[in-house]
């Protein structure tokens, strides 16, 4: 069984930088085919795929946030980790790790992290 753990700071402040980490257990992060996403849902809307990191270390960032956003991998952990800067107070959301077969599947989510965005 897949299990997925987001960790982060909790509030962050405008113009920081937001990193948060996903610790995955019951399967390693460079199992074949595995796409490892990162989701947030803001107040009130609906979930905004961030992008994702393949098992081979490939990426892909949602056009609106790929020039603030990165991801890594850290196969000794066993997690991967998001970083968005120069973060707003739009960027409050709950934020989910998952894990799917596919660039549009996310059969193993966490449990999520709620970051608010204020000074």
């Amino acid at each position: 069984q897949v299990q997925l753990q987001e960790s982060g700071p909790g509030l962050v402040k405008p113009s920081q930088t937001l990193s948060l980490t996903c610790s995955v257990s019951g399967a390693s992060i460079t199992t074949n085919s595995a796409y490892w996403s990162w989701i947030r849902q803001p107040p009130g809307k609906d979930l905004e795929l961030i992008g994702y990191i393949t098992d081979r270390g490939g990426t892909y960032y949602s056009p609106s946030l790929e020039s603030r956003t990165s991801f890594s991998g850290d196969t000794t952990k066993n997690e991967f980790t998001l970083q968005m800067r120069s973060v707003i107070p739009e960027d409050t959301a709950v934020y989910y790790c998952t894990r799917g077969y596919t660039a549009d599947s996310f059969k193993w989510w966490g449990q999520g992290t709620h970051v608010p965005v204020s000074s």
